[in-house]
């Protein structure tokens, strides 16, 4: 089933004197793009977080956060007044009227304003948050799978419009070469040249199998069918239908270059825009 790399999950767990939550934003990407925004007492657990997130996601942009709030008085971070005190003090030495609210904002980005009082997370807290985090990431795989249900319906439809506008080439197919036949006898008759009938037929044959799109809708039909195919394989290949597009338009491009006839040019061209609907959207599949 396909997925799409767009998605957003989220998941809280409490723990017995903190709540964490735990949120998690995909867009498209080639390749894996991942972001994280952690407390300060998380920054140990990073790459732990990281090999979570890669090992489900595989690609796309990945904007990641963890938020960890206690319930209680129990803070882990706490302001530490005495050295606010003292650097407010040593300011008001060099700069005696500058404003007090001007001071207090520098002084609140230099070191040991904030005093952590916790060192590392308990295995509690730890435990909760992992399990915070993979439930998350399944509310986000679920909210991916959702919108390529969507995609894959409209693959289907667009597949079947190509199919559908494949079969209306052929009846234009005998009329473009029995026109292209009695133009060249036409324009032969009024120039009126003497010419060997024989090697005039081997020319005419020779010209019309260039012309030939049987092999092209051949192809292009069994392009079609891996496309559908594909698409409902266990797991999203993105990367795969990308590539089965590019064969698709290849044989559309031919079919419009051989075609030499109006009506058939029109359908590739309706082919075409149908196909680029496509492509558009295979940008953001897994």
């Amino acid at each position: 089933m396909i997925q799409s790399m767009t998605g957003y999950g989220k998941a809280i767990a409490n723990c017995t004197s903190k709540k964490v939550t735990v949120e998690i934003r995909s867009l498209n990407s080639k390749t894996l793009d991942l972001s994280t925004r952690l407390p300060y007492l998380y920054r140990e657990r990073e790459l732990e977080i990281r090999k979570m997130i890669s090992e489900r996601l595989q690609r796309g942009k990945i904007d990641f956060s963890i938020m960890s709030e206690s319930n209680d008085d129990n803070k882990s971070q706490k302001l530490n007044p005495e050295v606010i005190r003292a650097y407010m003090n040593e300011f008001k030495e060099i700069v005696p009227d500058a404003p007090e609210v001007d001071l207090l904002s520098i002084t609140m980005r230099l070191p040991d304003v904030v005093d952590y009082t916790s060192e590392e997370i308990s295995d509690e807290e730890w435990n909760r948050a992992q399990h915070c985090i993979e439930k998350a990431i399944d509310n986000l795989v679920e909210f991916r799978k959702s919108e390529g249900g969507v995609l894959e319906k409209d693959f289907i439809k667009r597949i079947g419009l190509i199919k559908d506008l494949l079969a209306k080439v052929e009846p234009f197919e005998k009329e473009r070469i029995n026109t292209l036949k009695d133009r060249f006898i036409k324009n032969l008759e009024d120039l009126k040249p003497d010419y060997d009938k024989n090697r005039f037929e081997q020319e005419l044959i020779y010209y019309i199998e260039k012309l030939d799109i049987t092999e092209e809708k051949v192809r292009l039909k069994n392009h079609c069918k891996y496309f559908l195919e594909t698409l409902k394989t266990e797991n999203s290949e993105g990367k795969k239908l990308n590539f089965i597009c590019q064969e698709i338009g290849r044989e559309i491009n031919t079919l419009g270059s051989k075609s030499n006839h109006s009506e058939m040019q029109k359908i590739v061209v309706q082919m075409k825009d149908e196909l680029e609907k496509v492509k558009e959207q295979v940008q953001n599949i897994l």
